[in-house]
């Protein structure tokens, strides 16, 4: 999959968390992603940066264009050396938090994108990909 532009931002306090939102819009608009989708990928990318800060400590988030099969499409991989997540399947079920949140995040997320992979375990810090495709 050629990725025609990529950009690193790290997420080490709360003002990252509006960075990787304002670089999120701009890709999304840049591929030409509705008003809706933007949307959509603004507030998982908010969503899962905020977790990235509180829960894995701080990462980063790496942004790309991507184009495949003739589409173009938003990429995110957010990043963590944190604790990791236990139990995934349990992470993702509406409702469910390890902190003071309305448990909406991963699962939410989830349902804003095309895509979604997430990969954690105890100890390893956590990974998670989405991307929103025109």
């Amino acid at each position: 999959m050629p990725t025609t532009k990529t950009e690193r931002v790290g997420i080490k306090v709360s003002d990252d968390v509006v960075r990787v939102r304002q670089l999120t819009r701009a890709f999304a608009v840049e591929v030409g992603l509705s008003l809706v989708d933007q949307t959509k990928i603004v507030t998982a990318s908010s969503e899962l940066a905020r977790n990235t800060l509180d829960y894995g400590g701080g990462g980063e988030v790496t942004a790309e264009i991507v184009e495949q099969g003739g589409r173009r499409g938003v990429r995110l991989t957010f990043d963590d050396k944190g604790p990791g997540i236990a139990d995934i399947e349990q992470a993702l079920k509406d409702g469910f938090t390890s902190g003071k949140g309305m448990g909406l995040g991963l699962g939410g997320s989830k349902r804003l994108c095309n895509e979604f992979s997430i990969v954690s375990a105890p100890g390893t810090g956590t990974k998670v990909t989405i991307a929103r495709w025109k």
